[in-house]
């Protein structure tokens, strides 16, 4: 059996009330931590209008760790592309590219935060991963050719033709370190999801959240395989990343005694999604542990076991050993980032996560 990488994927989410200064410190850190651990990527989200998830460009806030950081990729989880304009993502990417050494992922989507999408005023929802695919093309038709540009899409209209000077090379949009261009990632989260099915049409990488409950993992990948055979590609089960909250802990016991906390970061976080589930969407059933639970039933402690991986090394072990039999087999198990209430309880997950889970998790 291949091999199992890990990786980590955090919004990242943390209470309103913390200071800016310091969650960007602990993210920072966290990734850092990440890269010294073995970790083989981290991706990190990109939200606008949110006080709970304040990362705001992703881009720059990985730029401040590329020196402190030796091996590992990193990766946007995600650019949401139907916000920006192309020509920004297209320069934008390019510089990361370069300044990262050529360890950047490009993960993408469509953008989910529904004050961001009030602000940017993007469409309608069935129009904004068309627009993604709109942007992306964009994105590598800039990097891949010399000016003249025209474009004449159905969301971005736009040409760069007359302000060209070879000789000085103003008119040219920058390009990234790897070429054609780095790896790109699509985020994938509804049951179902269209957009695994693009991911494999396009040799994407697919990345699986961790904020909806497993039993929705496996139709990711089979709509993965879809797209694959639609094309003639072999599915590889290695390229499929797959997002889960983990919690590493000495005891199951020091687990437990956390996971029972009504006020811990990990209970306000499935508070969170409770609240963003029940609106609009209507999409309570993508976190409840059992489907069939009616909607007054689906409490935070109800949610929080449902979907949390939890517990002593060994009891981890065998979770995940369950998590694979039940979905099959993939490539990189990203750690999802939490906000860290408890430091300690959350840096030594990560270590035990690395040196005592994964190697076990590989071999077996």
């Amino acid at each position: 059996m291949t091999a199992v990488k890990l990786g980590m994927f955090t919004m990242p989410f943390h209470h309103p009330g913390k200071n800016y200064a310091q969650l960007l410190d602990e993210d920072r850190e966290a990734v850092i931590l990440a890269d010294r651990l073995g970790f083989t990527e981290a991706y990190v989200g990109e939200h606008f209008s949110s006080w709970s998830e304040r990362i705001t460009s992703p881009l720059i806030f990985l730029a401040t760790v590329i020196p402190l950081t030796r091996q590992i990729r990193l990766g946007t989880g995600v650019l949401n592309l139907p916000q920006v304009h192309p020509g920004l993502v297209a320069a934008h990417a390019a510089m990361f590219d370069q300044l990262s050494g050529g360890r950047f992922i490009m993960g993408i989507g469509p953008g989910g935060l529904v004050s961001d999408l009030e602000m940017f005023d993007v469409g309608q929802a069935e129009l904004r991963p068309q627009m993604v695919q709109e942007s992306i093309d964009i994105v590598l038709k800039l990097w891949a050719q010399d000016p003249p540009y025209e474009i004449n899409g159905r969301f971005w209209k736009f040409a760069l033709k007359d302000a060209i000077w070879p000789e000085f090379k103003v008119g040219y949009i920058p390009r990234p370190l790897q070429q054609p261009h780095p790896p790109i990632a699509l985020s994938i989260i509804t049951p179902n999801s269209s957009s695994a099915k693009v991911a494999g049409e396009k040799g994407w990488i697919p990345v699986s959240g961790n904020f909806f409950h497993k039993r929705y993992l496996r139709g990711h990948w089979e709509k993965y395989v879809e797209g694959c055979e639609a094309v003639g590609r072999r599915p590889d089960p290695g390229v499929w990343r797959v997002s889960r909250s983990v919690l590493v802990t000495e005891s199951d016991a020091e687990a437990e005694e956390y996971l029972a906390d009504p006020g811990s970061g990990l209970s306000f976080y499935y508070k969170f999604f409770i609240h963003s589930f029940s609106l609009g969407r209507k999409a309570l059933f993508m976190i409840k542990p059992d489907v069939d639970l009616p909607d007054a039933d689906t409490t935070v402690d109800a949610v929080k076991r449902g979907m949390i991986i939890a517990g002593s090394p060994s009891k981890v072990l065998d979770q995940l050993v369950a998590l694979r039999e039940e979905i099959g087999p993939f490539g990189t198990l990203l750690m999802a980032g939490h906000d860290w209430d408890r430091p300690a309880l959350w840096k030594r997950s990560m270590e035990l996560l690395a040196t005592q889970v994964m190697p076990r998790f590989t071999r077996g």
